[in-house]
């Protein structure tokens, strides 16, 4: 018997992180304006990622970058976006499918989402009611929201323990 029930979990998911890839086009078409700078997290061990070498050593499972003041030849794709950022004073092109994320955070207006992936190998299926379909997070959650200003990518330090604090996103919903 096969569950042709609608998968609102994955349209969600999907199309929060049309939410990034929109963000990220406008960056690419305007820049980033006022203090609008991009923390965005993924699953370096998921499919599709491409980083190299010595930043797979060092994030063999997730890692945070921050797009902000220096990063460069930003390209949005419909599945993925590349860019070059500077590590250790090394130039590292990287390649992130949308479906590798786990979140995205502009802590200049506090607003944060948080994502779950597929198929990665350190990503906890456990929670799910189907192992294969990523679990949604409820509205209302917390997520944390790392301070403005607080890392930047040359920063082993930030990079793996970036500053954060907890927002409760309904304090910002219009009623």
């Amino acid at each position: 018997m096969t569950d042709n029930s609608l998968r609102y979990d994955r349209m969600v998911e999907d199309a929060l992180r049309g939410v990034v890839r929109r963000a990220l086009e406008n960056t690419i078409e305007h820049g980033l304006p006022g203090d609008h700078h991009f923390y965005i997290t993924f699953r370096t061990d998921a499919s599709g990622v491409i980083i190299p070498n010595f930043l797979r050593e060092r994030y063999p499972e997730e890692m945070t970058i921050i797009l902000q003041h220096q990063f460069w030849d930003l390209k949005v794709g419909v599945f993925e976006f590349s860019v070059s950022l500077s590590f250790d004073n090394q130039v590292a092109e990287m390649t992130v499918p949308y479906a590798a994320l786990t979140a995205f955070v502009d802590p200049s207006v506090k607003f944060g989402l948080q994502f779950t992936v597929e198929g990665a190998e350190g990503a906890d299926d456990s929670e799910t009611p189907n192992a294969s379909v990523p679990a949604v997070k409820e509205t209302g959650d917390l997520i944390p929201v790392p301070d403005a200003g607080e890392a930047d990518n040359d920063s082993d330090e930030a990079a793996e323990k970036p500053s954060a604090e907890v927002v409760n996103l309904e304090t910002f919903r219009k009623k």
